[in-house]
């Protein structure tokens, strides 16, 4: 018994050790193997646990999943090189002949077999097929087993979609004896691929329990919530312009010549996708899934401060508002060891800078305290957010440095950019069981600064390039110093894939899109999310703003939720998606990114002598219509006959 399920725990390593062909297919002489396998629970359920293990790498880690460093959110050194599929992306050095980011046919580095998601596929397609045969489990309970792997393979279908366009469905295993010709099946139509995923939502949903419902144990697995959730959030890729009649497409065809995009726009689509949304969150609600927003701090603004950072906490699974998380597999990497300062274990010293830190324009991105962007709000900044000012309101103690110079971008903004920026003569606020509240001094020489004179290409040498850090994904319950130690002694802390607050952006996106100006029904899934960030609801900031008509036009609202979901989803990875679905990315993901002078040592040199920004990276290559989908492996191409995407 020990043998069999260390087998079947590996099956995703070596069931199909270095098959070549289109798709993975269970060798024939296995099939009574597969028989035998499930015939307890416990063999179903290591199986079970076979198919989610597919997630564990491609979704949660930072060096692999291509949404977390291939936008414009963060700003590198040399000293990551190439080692990140997101970086090598945003620099133009996609390829076809072994694609970054594959989930489509990626081989494992050691020759062990694939890990692609087509072989998940083909395992969660065997458990559809077999668990049934379990002698010991009740009905119901095979049915939720059974709804848990049509969720996931769900997901693994809308991933390869928005990596690839239309992909190749898999409804049920290829008999393996076949001929050849038989599996080289061709992709289909992008909206019967949509069609595919919506309806195993649909049909995973019905057999799932809420979250609440679920044992601890299973908590990593689709719930009810998370399986309508991800039909919402389909639908709204579906509706979006990369897939709902884009031009670009309008000659592409399958290997059979079948078209697979439509030529004209469906506004329908807008609209199924705001109803979807709307179902799930009220299926939400009544499982008392909300957004957090019970966090007491010292203050008011810390508390704000506190509830955002606890959105997107998942320490033992406690977070009201996270639907669906991911286990981080032991080779993935969190984000501190690139984001954060190196700190001793000495608590007044810190160590070289980091290697990746946030962009000026996401630190220009986030509102100011009136909920407004920075040039519509008449009352912040003087005209000039470069310029010098001192911040004296109590109301910012021990979040931005009183009565010292700091330029007005630092000040009077929203809780979310203190919660998710560390800037210079703001406040880290880590500090656990000795409370050290750290100054974020960030001139050459000062604590949080270079530690060198000037920028350093030696790859050996991690440096911050733009003079600010990433606060976002860290725990201000854990100490700064020793920060590693003190962060994992807080709990298991799985990745949030999807969390409630998607829902309502959704549903906002989707309905200002259907209709032909935006009501109060817009307004109001909007200012569930802009209430919990502690800011004035969206009418009655704008209403203050220069151009007060914006929040009445569809065009207008189109900009203000995009801004929204590019504030609350910072450095979540929804910004690299977000901008392709748009079809704007070939305007913003290749504009150069903007930071201080880091090398200045004082005030004036560090903050360019008044001249605002500086150019810190300019290696950003985004070709359109290319790089809007993933290219597939050529190797592939010549295998299965597949049709390649544009530019590849």
């Amino acid at each position: 018994m020990r043998k069999l399920l260390f087998l079947i725990l590996l099956l995703p390593v070596f069931l199909f050790p270095g098959c070549k062909d289109f798709l993975d297919i269970v060798p024939e002489e296995d099939m009574t193997t597969l028989n035998s396998i499930f015939e307890t629970r416990d063999q179903a359920d290591a199986w079970l646990k076979s198919c989610y293990i597919f997630l564990q790498d491609p979704v949660p880690s930072f060096s692999s999943n291509p949404a977390f460093s291939g936008s414009d959110e963060l700003v590198t050194g040399v000293y990551l090189g190439t080692t990140l599929d997101g970086l090598n992306i945003r620099s133009g050095l996609q390829n076809s002949l072994d694609p970054y980011g594959d989930l489509w046919t990626h081989y494992m580095e050691n020759g062990n077999g694939r890990d692609d998601f087509y072989t998940g596929i083909n395992l969660c397609n065997v458990f559809i097929e077999k668990i049934d045969q379990v002698y010991n489990m009740e009905d119901s309970e095979k049915r939720e087993w059974k709804a848990e792997v049509k969720a996931l393979k769900a997901y693994m279908y809308f991933e390869l979609i928005r990596r690839y366009g239309p992909i190749i469905l898999v409804p049920e295993n290829i008999d393996p004896n076949v001929d050849v010709s038989e599996m080289r099946i061709p992709r289909s139509h992008v909206d019967t691929c949509f069609a595919a995923v919506v309806q195993l939502c649909d049909e995973a949903a019905r057999d799932l329990r809420p979250f609440n419902q679920k044992e601890s144990s299973r908590r990593t697995y689709f719930c009810q919530e998370a399986a309508l959730a991800l039909k919402a959030r389909a639908l709204l890729y579906q509706a979006s312009d990369l897939f709902n009649g884009n031009p670009d497409y309008t000659n592409f065809r399958n290997r059979i010549g079948e078209p697979l995009f439509s030529t004209e726009k469906d506004p329908e689509k807008w609209r199924r996708a705001a109803e979807a949304a709307d179902t799930a969150i009220q299926v939400c609600l009544l499982n008392h899934r909300e957004l957090v927003n019970n966090q007491v701090a010292a203050t008011d603004l810390q508390s704000y401060m506190k509830n955002i950072e606890q959105s997107t906490a998942t320490f033992n699974y406690t977070n009201s508002e996270i639907l669906f998380v991911v286990k981080k597999g032991t080779q993935n990497y969190d984000f501190y060891p690139y984001t954060m300062p190196d700190i001793t274990t000495d608590p007044n010293h810190l160590l070289e800078g980091t290697c990746v830190s946030p962009s000026m324009k996401m630190v220009e991105m986030f509102y100011t305290k009136n909920g407004l962007p920075i040039d519509q709000d008449p009352t912040w900044g003087g005209g000039n957010p470069y310029g010098q000012t001192e911040e004296t309101d109590p109301y910012y103690t021990d979040v931005v440095a009183l009565n010292e110079p700091i330029p007005v971008l630092h000040t009077q903004r929203e809780p979310r950019f203190y919660a998710s920026i560390a800037a210079d003569r703001c406040y880290w606020r880590l500090g656990g069981t000795v409370n050290h509240n750290y100054k974020v001094e960030a001139y050459q020489g000062e604590t949080f600064g270079l530690k060198e004179r000037r920028v350093n290409y030696d790859p050996n040498i991690p440096q911050n390039l733009s003079g600010y850090w990433v606060k976002k994904w860290s725990a201000s319950s854990a100490e700064l110093y020793n920060y590693q130690n003190s962060y994992q002694a807080l709990g298991e802390d799985p990745f949030p894939v999807i969390r409630m607050t998607e829902l309502y952006l959704i549903a906002a996106e989707a309905l200002n899109e259907y209709l032909d100006a935006p009501n109060q029904k817009v307004y109001d899934y909007l200012n569930v999310v802009r209430q919990r960030a502690g800011i004035p609801n969206v009418e009655e900031s704008w209403a203050m703003a220069r151009d007060k008509n914006k929040v009445t036009t569809k065009a207008g609202m189109r900009d203000i939720i995009r801004q929204e979901w590019n504030i609350e989803f910072m450095f979540e990875g929804h910004r690299f998606w977000n901008v392709r679905r748009w079809k704007i990315a070939h305007v913003e993901l290749n504009e150069s990114l903007r930071g201080w002078n880091v090398v200045g040592d004082d005030y004036n040199t560090f903050y360019n002598n008044g001249r605002g920004p500086v150019i810190v990276q300019s290696s950003n290559r985004f070709v359109a219509p290319r790089d809007y989908f993933f290219p597939l492996n050529s190797e592939e191409i010549q295998i299965s006959g597949c049709v390649q995407n544009l530019g590849w």
